[in-house]
């Protein structure tokens, strides 16, 4: 199931980071936000329902952090909302991302603790950017944009043609 998530935040990233760049409007980008956060909490709820190991609740929590972003950045658009919220939502992302690329680098799995770095840097960005009056949204759009491709667009592909 990560596959098909991470195929879908890949292109939700790609999507964000045109809109911070002014070339999708944000209602329109409101509506595959929600789709997608959507998604993602029905494949978090999925693993919920399965989970009996911390790794499973791991799994599952992570998964939940993505899904809440984009539900609440799909509202932040269609509400038309400042956004501060969602910027400290995204600093507790960026934080909690840290001990997740711990854990997968603990465990051995360094592809997946350098993209939680990554992931964490992004959403550091997303809170500095709607937080701090620190203008960095023309080095966040196309960082999004690279980052849903590098991250989440080519390791979800590879995920489900089974060579990851």
């Amino acid at each position: 199931m990560l596959g098909v998530v991470l195929l879908f935040v890949g292109v939700i990233l790609i999507v964000n980071g045109l809109t911070l760049a002014g070339r999708i409007a944000a209602k329109e980008a409101a509506v595959l936000n929600l789709l997608v956060g959507s998604l993602s909490a029905f494949a978090a709820v999925l693993g919920a329902i399965r989970a009996s190991t911390p790794a499973d609740f791991l799994a599952v929590g992570s998964g939940l952090l993505f899904a809440f972003t984009y539900l609440y950045v799909a509202a932040v658009h269609w509400f038309q909302l400042d956004g501060r919220g969602l910027g400290w939502y995204c600093l507790f992302v960026a934080i909690t991302a840290l001990p997740v690329g711990w854990a997968a680098y603990a465990i051995g799995d360094l592809r997946m603790a350098v993209i939680w770095l990554i992931w964490s840097s992004l959403w550091l960005l997303f809170f500095v950017d709607l937080c701090t009056g620190v203008l960095v949204k023309r080095f966040l759009a196309p960082y999004t944009v690279v980052v849903g491709i590098v991250t989440c667009w080519i390791p979800g592909t590879l995920m489900l043609l089974a060579r990851w």
